[in-house]
């Protein structure tokens, strides 16, 4: 998707700001939203991965299932 941009200058020709049409602004939220929702999956996987990396070289303690269930 090409995004058509406008700069504002200030007087002296520096960019300020740049304004999108809605519509383009409404897609990228949309993107935002899902690669958040990504990035935050991806995290709890790999503090998953790391400790139960950890409780397998015995660095961290094995939680009984009962007890992981019941903090759910």
């Amino acid at each position: 998707m090409e995004i058509k941009i406008q700069y504002l200058n200030d007087k002296d020709g520096n960019v300020k700001a740049v304004q999108i049409p809605i519509k383009d602004w409404k897609w990228l939220q949309s993107k935002f939203r899902i690669f958040s929702k990504e990035l935050a999956l991806k995290k709890d996987l790999e503090q998953a991965i790391s400790e139960v990396t950890q409780m397998q070289d015995g660095t961290m303690k094995k939680q009984p299932l009962d007890e992981f269930l019941a903090e759910l």
